[in-house]
C-alpha cells in the first residue's frame, strides 16, 4: 500500500467551555460575604498547522477523530477554570479544507508554520459575581459554557511544484523526472506505471533550481472518472507552468494536445489560463529523416505557435534547452503568483453511481446463509437463529428428522 494519502475525512469537535461558578464567599468572619464564583475556562480550539516536514495526510487516515479538550469550571474567589487544551492538525503545505458534508471550501494553507483555527472553541460561562446588582445581591445562578463545535472536514493536498508534468500514459513523464532531477520514480513499459505525485527538483545553469512534479498519466475522460479520474487532477492546479508531453510515436499529435487540454479545461476552467509550454519525447526512437519530417509537419500544425521542444530523456539531447525554458518562463512575472479559486467538491460522489437495471439485477446471484438444521440443548432452530426464516410454521424439518 502506497505511503502517499492526499485525501481524508476527518471528524472535529472543538471544546465546550466551563461553566462559570455560582459560589457565595463565606468564612467565620463573614458568613455572607456574598457571591464570588469564577468564570469557567475556554473550550480548546482545533487548528490547523501546515508543516514543511510533512508530505502526506497518511498520518490522519488512521487517526480520523480530532477532539478539542473542555474548559473546566470556574472556582470560588473569583477563580478562572483552566482553558481547554488546543488540538493542532498538522498537515503537509498545500492542503485545503473543505466542508464533510455540503463540500463548501473552508481554508487552505500555503506558508510553512501557518495556523488557522478550523473549529472554536467555547466560550467558558460568567461566575455569579457578574450577575450581582443593588436589587440582586445573592445571584444563585451563573452562565454555562457555550456548546462544543462539531464538523466532518475533508482534506484534500495539492502538491506544491513549479512545474507539472501533463501527458497521457508512458508519454516519458517519469523518464524526464529521473533524467533531470534525483528523483526516482517508477518507470515501466505499461500504462498508469505512476499511481502517486512524484516531485524531483531540477537543476538549472548558475546554481539555480525549481522543483516538477510528474502527475499520474491523463486519458480523454478524467474530468468523468476514467482512468485515475479526479484523483490527482487536483495536484495540477498549483503549477505555475504545465509541460505537456508527447511522445513522437503518437498517431496525432494535435489531437492529443487538444484532449489534454480539454480535460484540464473541463476539470476547471482556470487551468487554461496558465503558461504551458510542449515538448515532443522519445525522439530518439526516430531517425534523423523521420525526425526532419515530423519537424516541418508540426511546423505547419497549430501547435508551432507554442514553439515546441523536441528532446530524448535517454540520449539527454536537448534537455538543457528544456530546462533553460522552463527557466525562463518561471521568472515571467505573470507566473510568479499561484492564485486558485477553490471550487465545492462533490462530497456525495457516490450517489451517481451505476444503478442496475432490472435485466441486470436478475443475473445478481443472491447470497444466503447456510445453517444446519437442528436442535441445541431443546431449543428449536427457529429459536436459535431468529431473522433466517421468515415464517417458523413453514420450517421444514429435515429427512432424518421426520423419520424420527
Amino acid at each position: 500500500m502506497s505511503n502517499f494519502i492526499d485525501y481524508v475525512k476527518i471528524f472535529c469537535r472543538s471544546g465546550k467551555g466551563g461553566p462559570g461558578s455560582s459560589h457565595f464567599f463565606r468564612n467565620r468572619r463573614n458568613p455572607k460575604g456574598g457571591p464570588d464564583g469564577g468564570d469557567g475556562g475556554r473550550g480548546g480550539h482545533v487548528i490547523l498547522q501546515a508543516d514543511p516536514s510533512l508530505w502526506t495526510l497518511i498520518h490522519l487516515k488512521y487517526a480520523r477523530h480530532v477532539f478539542a479538550s473542555n474548559g473546566e469550571g470556574g472556582g470560588h474567589s473569583r477563580s478562572f477554570g483552566k482553558d481547554g487544551a488546543d488540538q493542532i492538525i498538522k498537515v503537509p503545505v498545500g492542503t485545503v479544507a473543505y466542508d464533510g458534508v455540503t463540500g463548501e471550501f473552508i481554508c487552505e494553507l500555503t506558508d510553512p508554520g501557518q495556523k488557522i483555527v478550523l473549529l472554536k472553541g467555547g466560550r467558558g460561562g460568567q461566575g455569579n459575581w457578574h450577575f450581582k446588582t443593588p436589587t440582586n445581591q445573592a445571584p444563585r445562578y451563573a452562565q454555562p459554557g457555550e456548546p462544543a463545535v462539531e464538523r466532518e472536514i475533508v482534506l484534500e493536498l495539492k502538491v506544491l511544484a513549479d512545474v507539472g508534468l501533463v501527458g497521457f500514459p508512458n508519454a516519458g513523464k517519469s523518464t524526464l523526472l529521473s533524467s533531470v532531477s534525483a528523483a526516482k520514480p517508477q518507470i515501466a513499459d505499461y500504462p498508469f506505471t505512476t499511481l502517486v505525485p512524484n516531485l524531483g527538483i531540477v537543476n538549472c545553469r548558475d546554481q539555480h533550481s525549481f522543483c516538477m512534479a510528474d502527475i499520474p498519466g491523463i486519458i480523454e475522460g478524467a474530468h468523468d472518472g476514467k482512468g485515475l479520474g479526479l484523483q490527482f487532477l487536483r495536484h495540477i492546479e498549483r503549477n505555475s507552468i504545465l509541460l505537456f508531453l508527447i511522445p513522437v510515436t503518437s498517431d496525432d499529435l494535435v489531437h492529443e494536445y487538444d484532449v489534454l487540454l480539454n480535460e484540464l479545461k473541463l476539470y476547471n476552467p482556470e487551468l487554461e489560463g496558465k503558461s504551458r509550454v510542449i515538448a515532443f519525447s522519445k525522439i530518439d526512437v526516430l531517425s534523423p529523416d523521420e525526425l526532419n519530417k515530423l519537424k516541418e509537419k508540426v511546423a505547419k500544425s497549430p501547435l508551432a505557435a507554442l514553439h515546441p521542444i523536441f528532446f530524448s530523456s535517454v540520449s539527454g539531447e536537448n534537455l538543457d534547452l528544456l530546462k533553460d525554458t522552463l527557466w525562463e518562463q518561471l521568472n515571467q512575472a505573470q507566473n510568479k503568483i499561484v492564485e486558485i479559486s477553490h471550487r465545492p467538491i462533490n462530497i456525495n460522489a457516490k450517489q451517481n453511481a451505476h444503478i442496475p437495471t432490472p435485466q441486470e439485477e436478475e443475473k445478481i446471484i443472491d447470497t444466503q446463509f447456510i445453517i444446519q438444521k437442528g436442535t441445541f440443548k431443546g431449543l428449536p432452530d427457529t429459536e436459535l437463529h431468529p431473522g433466517i426464516y421468515e415464517d417458523p410454521n413453514l420450517f421444514i424439518p429435515d429427512e432424518e428428522d421426520s423419520n424420527d
